[in-house]
C-alpha cells in the first residue's frame, strides 16, 4: 500500500485495480517445492499502480526531505560534509563491488593492497603504530577500544581496573559505550572555560581507572590546550588515554593526536573521510593504537608478505573479530578514494577551513546568538538565543522550528548538555562562503521574527508538511504505524 503527504493529510491509497508497471507476458516461475499446506489459497492483495505513479510518489517524497545533496546540514558533531561522487564510482568498480568476502587472498589482492596501504596512511595521520578498519561506525570503535583496554589490563593481570573516566564537555556515546562494557563511568565538570580540568582528574583516577575518554577537540569546540599535562597524569596512575577522534577533520593535516600522548584513538570516516553518515549503514569506523595495545587488536590483519598480500591471524591475545570479514570494504574504498584526492597540505588545509567557517558563522551572529565561549571554536561553535528571545518565552526549539521554514535543517539544539539552549553548528569545510552568509541571514531573520512577534516564531514550521509537534506527546506515544 502506497501513502503521499498532501496538506499535512496522508492519502493513503493509491491502488486502482488493473493498473499495473512493467508487464511480462511468459515470466519464466521457478518451480519450488512449497508444501501444500503452506500454500496461498488467494494471491496478496499488494497495490495496483502504473510505474509512472510509482516514481512520482517516491520522488514527491523525496524532495520533502533534507540532505546533504539539497540542503546546508549545519549539525554539530555530526560533521554532515559532502560526499563526492568520485568516492561512489571508485567503490563500485567491479574489483571491489563484485568480489566474494569469502574470496582467497590471491583473488583479493587489490582489496588487500587498498586496505594495506588506507592504514599505513591512516597511521601516519594520526601519528599512531597500527590499526583496525573492522568497526562498523564511530561508536563501534568506542566498543572495540574499550575491548582493546579491557584485554590489555587483563593480560597485565590487572583486573580491578573497573572504571572509565569521562569529561562532561565528551560525546554522549562515551559513557554509553562505558556502561556496555560494564565499567562504571565517572563523570568529571568542565571547568568553566569548557576544558577538562587536570586536577579534578587527579582527584578522580586511580588503581580502578581503566581509561580517560578524551573528545578533541571537545564538544563545545575547544582545543583541550592541557592534553600533554592530562595523558601524564593518566598514565602515572596506570591507565590508558583514549582519544575520541570523531572531530578529527579539525586536526587533520595539523596535529597528530599520537604525539600527544594518547594510546588509542576512534575516527569516523563520515566526519573527517567523506563517507556517507546514518541511513541504517553501512558506516566504517577505525581504532589506532600505539605499539603496547598491537597484540590485541581485531583480526585479521593485512600484511605485505612475498609477491603480494595477505591476511595475518595476528597475536594468540587478539580480542578477535568485532565485524565480518575485514568490516565494510565498500566504505572504506571510498574513504581511500577521498584520501589520495588530497595531500598532507591539503588536509591541513580541510582542517584550517573548517575552522575557519565555524569561527565566521560565530563572528556573524554573536551580537543576537551569544557563543559558549568568547575565543576562537575550532570545527563548531556552540551559541545560544540571546536575552531578547528568552525574555519573550522564545527557546532553542523555536529557533530549529523556525529554520526549517527558510529552507536550512536545523543545527544540533540541546547538545552539548553543559550549555544551556545550546545551538551546536558545524559549517564543515565543504560548504562556500556563499552558503553560510544565506544561513547567516536566515538565523538572524529568525532571531528579528521572533523578537517582533514571538507567537508567530512559537508556530513554526508553517510551510513543512508536517507542522509543530507535541514533543512530549510525541516521546510518550509514538506514533509508529506512518
Amino acid at each position: 500500500m502506497i501513502c503521499s503527504v498532501t496538506d499535512n493529510k496522508l492519502s493513503i491509497e493509491k491502488s486502482d485495480p488493473g493498473r499495473r508497471g512493467l508487464y511480462c507476458k511468459n515470466p519464466l516461475r521457478a518451480k519450488a517445492n512449497v508444501p501444500a499446506a503452506l500454500r496461498r489459497r488467494s494471491p496478496p492483495r499488494l497495490p495496483e499502480l502504473s510505474e509512472f505513479d510509482v516514481v512520482r510518489h517516491y520522488t514527491r517524497l523525496s524532495r520533502l526531505n533534507f540532505s546533504v545533496d539539497t540542503h546546508f546540514y549545519p549539525l554539530g558533531s555530526c560533521t554532515m560534509k559532502y560526499n563526492p561522487r568520485f568516492n561512489e564510482e571508485a567503490a563500485a568498480l567491479e574489483g571491489f563491488s563484485a568480489l566474494h568476502p569469502l574470496a582467497h587472498d590471491t583473488c583479493a589482492q587489490g582489496t588487500l593492497e587498498l586496505l594495506h596501504d588506507l592504514s599505513a596512511r591512516l597511521n601516519e595521520l594520526a601519528g599512531m603504530d597500527a590499526i583496525t578498519l573492522q568497526p562498523a561506525a564511530g561508536a563501534h570503535s568506542e566498543f572495540t577500544g574499550l575491548l582493546l583496554a579491557k584485554a590489555y589490563f587483563e593480560d597485565k593481570g590487572e583486573k580491578g581496573r573497573s572504571e572509565i573516566v569521562v569529561p562532561d564537555s565528551a560525546h554522549g556515546t562515551n559513557p554509553a559505550t562505558a556502561s556496555m562494557m560494564g565499567f562504571t563511568t565517572v563523570n568529571i565538570a568542565s571547568r568553566p572555560d569548557g576544558r577538562l580540568d587536570v586536577e579534578q582528574l587527579k582527584a578522580h583516577i586511580g588503581p580502578k581507572t581503566a581509561a580517560l575518554m578524551l573528545t578533541v577537540p571537545n564538544t563545545v569546540g575547544i582545543f583541550e590546550s592541557n592534553i600533554e599535562a592530562i595523558a601524564e597524569a593518566v598514565h602515572e596512575a596506570g591507565a590508558l588515554l583514549y582519544l575520541d577522534g570523531a572531530n578529527f577533520n579539525a586536526l587533520i593535516g595539523l596535529v597528530k593526536p599520537g604525539d600527544l600522548g594518547i594510546d588509542m584513538m576512534h575516527l569516523n570516516f563520515h566526519k573527517t573521510f567523506s563517507t556517507p553518515h546514518g541511513g541504517g549503514g553501512p558506516g566504517a569506523g577505525a581504532i589506532a593504537v600505539k605499539k603496547h595495545l598491537i597484540p590485541f587488536l581485531p583480526v585479521p590483519l593485512v600484511r605485505k608478505a612475498a609477491g603480494g598480500y595477505a591476511s595475518d591471524s595476528g597475536d594468540a591475545r587478539s580480542i578477535g573479530k568485532v565485524k565480518a570479514f575485514f568490516g565494510n570494504t565498500g566504505v572504506l574504498v571510498k574513504a581511500y578514494a577521498y584520501m589520495l584526492a588530497h595531500s598532507a597540505e591539503e588536509f591541513g588545509e580541510i582542517a584550517a577551513c573548517s575552522v575557519i567557517n565555524a569561527n565566521y558563522v560565530a563572528a556573524k551572529l554573536k551580537d543576537l546568538y551569544p557563543p559558549y565561549s568568547d575565543e576562537y571554536c575550532m570545527h563548531e561553535c556552540v551559541l545560544t538565543p540571546g536575552r531578547d528571545m528568552t525574555s519573550k518565552g522564545l527557546k532553542t526549539l523555536d529557533v530549529a522550528k523556525g529554520l526549517l521554514d527558510r529552507g536550512f535543517h536545523a543545527p544540533t539544539i540541546y547538545f552539548p548538555l553543559i550549555v544551556r539552549e545550546a545551538i551546536m553548528i558545524e559549517p564543515t569545510e565543504t560548504e562556500s562562503k556563499e552558503t553560510l552568509d544565506e544561513f547567516i541571514a536566515a538565523m538572524r531573520n529568525v532571531h528579528d521574527e521572533g523578537v517582533a512577534d514571538p507567537q508567530k516564531l512559537k508556530d513554526a514550521p508553517r510551510t513543512m508538511p508536517v507542522k509543530r509537534l507535541d514533543e512530549v506527546q510525541a516521546a510518550r506515544q509514538p506514533n509508529l504505524r506512518w
